[in-house]
């Protein structure tokens, strides 16, 4: 027998008197008054809480993980305001020496930029060597010539650059492919780091929407010892039959795991982005990856098979065929980003039921590309709070690496829609705090007797605080049923 007593905790959604919280076995078996309970044996670990908050552990439900592994250990370029800050970082990091085949950049936001990339700006920056930058959004990449041809032969298959060198969706999404395909071990490596980073911010579990089927690499990293999160892992249509023939279903969980890697949803990108001005747009812009008749039968086909549809949609056409899909289908999942919504659409969410898995951070990313490329629309993007009033689940998460892994940082952003001291943009979309924390959790507010211990404790009461001490919050420990994965008190 395991057993944890947290001694003077205050619970979230509570009034906030002073408990004693009894796990056992990984599960929360008492609750009772401060003082009033006590340990089994001597082997049980007390801990000395002082009054800091309890809550469920927070779930992040869109991440491509491992490209946020990649991406810590990439160059950052997503403060540059222009091609040429970008140019010139990178020109910085290839003059210090370059032990890597390929020189890469991340997160460059070019909405906004006086004026566009440019292939020789990146051929003069990294002479001899491949370069590209991955777009904050993932769906570009801008490259060299010599990338360009690398990845050409890599691929096997000419690549659809524009003249300045930019790859846009497909192709861009093969390109970050490639450059993920680093050793087992060293990628393995990173990951292990990203999680514990991740369980330092009190996430307990995860939904992985990384391209390449990750399944069989979590089923590795979990027996190894990574196993920090619990995480869902999801599959494309690239790999769906691949999956419907071992029988996978959204759910199951993966023999020799401790239940903590389960099968996911079933993914597919129906448009492209706001930030690569790709999404598709009821005025005609923008780009479908699929027509209608194509995507409700391979979701027809995905749903048959057991598998939960997640459905990319940016632009507000894109979101009215993933509605349609659904509603053509019979089938419930979630719409994934939801950016820009026909006012008419709103309602359909809760009446079909189809949650909208939000990425907070993104309003506050793109408000000003929004403003510019979404002008006289802005009123219906990211539109949190109506979904919510309109009864629709709302699920958070970071798209990392598009955002930062921190569910707190999504959280602020959902409650303020504000940062770095600008008023809120669209503040009649700011949702309530405890919406937010519902959607950044597994539907739970607070911690009850029953409950598997997936657990976070924190110095401030989350449904109290401001954006700004969201962002800040210290997390003081994380545990998932019972068992610490991380600690600072």
């Amino acid at each position: 027998m395991t057993e944890v007593l947290l001694r003077t905790v205050r619970r979230i959604g509570t009034a906030g008197a002073p408990a004693d919280v009894l796990v056992r076995d990984g599960v929360v078996v008492a609750i009772a008054p401060a003082g009033t309970v006590d340990p089994s044996g001597p082997d049980t670990d007390v801990v000395e809480a002082g009054g800091a908050w309890l809550g469920p552990g927070l779930r992040d439900h869109h991440t491509h993980f491992d490209q946020w592994a990649l991406v810590r250990r990439r160059v950052d370029v997503s403060a540059c305001d222009s091609a040429e800050a970008t140019a010139d970082l990178l020109a910085e990091v290839a003059r210090t020496g370059v032990s890597d085949p390929v020189l890469i950049g991340h997160g460059y936001r070019d909405g906004m930029w006086p004026r566009p990339a440019r292939r020789e700006l990146l051929d003069q920056a990294a002479p001899g060597l491949p370069a590209v930058v991955i777009s904050g959004d993932l769906h570009a990449v801008w490259c060299n010539a010599l990338a360009l041809a690398h990845f050409a032969e890599a691929l096997g298959r000419p690549l659809a650059a524009d003249e300045d060198g930019v790859l846009r969706e497909q192709d861009a999404f093969d390109v970050t492919g490639a450059l993920s395909q680093v050793p087992d071990a060293v990628l393995d490596g990173y990951v292990a780091d990203a999680v514990e980073a991740g369980a330092a911010r009190g996430l307990t579990s995860i939904v992985d929407l990384e391209m390449r089927f990750g399944f069989d690499r979590w089923v590795r990293r979990i027996r190894g010892g990574t196993d920090a999160l619990r995480v869902s892992s999801g599959v494309y249509p690239v790999e769906l039959d691949d999956v419907i023939a071992r029988g996978l279903r959204t759910g199951d969980v993966a023999p020799g795991t401790r239940g903590l890697l389960t099968m996911g949803p079933f993914k597919v990108v129906t448009d492209g982005s706001l930030g690569t001005r790709t999404a598709a747009m009821a005025t005609g812009e923008g780009v479908l990856a699929w027509e209608f008749e194509e995507l409700v039968a391979i979701t027809r086909r995905a749903v048959s098979a057991g598998l939960v549809p997640a459905i990319h949609a940016i632009g507000d056409r894109a979101n009215t065929l993933a509605l349609d899909v659904f509603e053509a289908v019979g089938a419930r999942g979630t719409i994934e980003h939801a950016q820009l919504l026909a006012d008419t659409d709103v309602d359909r969410f809760a009446r079909l039921g189809v949650a909208a898995s939000v990425q907070p951070e993104h309003a506050m990313d793109d408000r000003d590309i929004a403003d510019r490329y979404w002008a006289g629309s802005t009123d219906r993007a990211f539109a949190f709070a109506s979904l919510a009033r309109a009864g629709a689940r709302v699920l958070l998460g970071s798209d990392a690496p598009v955002a930062p892994l921190d569910p707190w940082v999504s959280l602020a952003a959902a409650v303020g829609r504000d940062r770095d001291g600008r008023e809120p943009w669209h503040p009649s979309e700011r949702m309530s705090a405890l919406a937010a924390w519902t959607g950044s959790t597994d539907g739970r507010v607070g911690v009850s007797v029953g409950d598997v211990a997936d657990l976070v404790l924190v110095a401030a009461d989350p449904l109290a605080a401001s954006s700004a001490q969201l962002r800040e919050m210290p997390v003081l420990a994380t545990a998932i049923a019972g068992r610490w994965t991380h600690r600072d008190l």
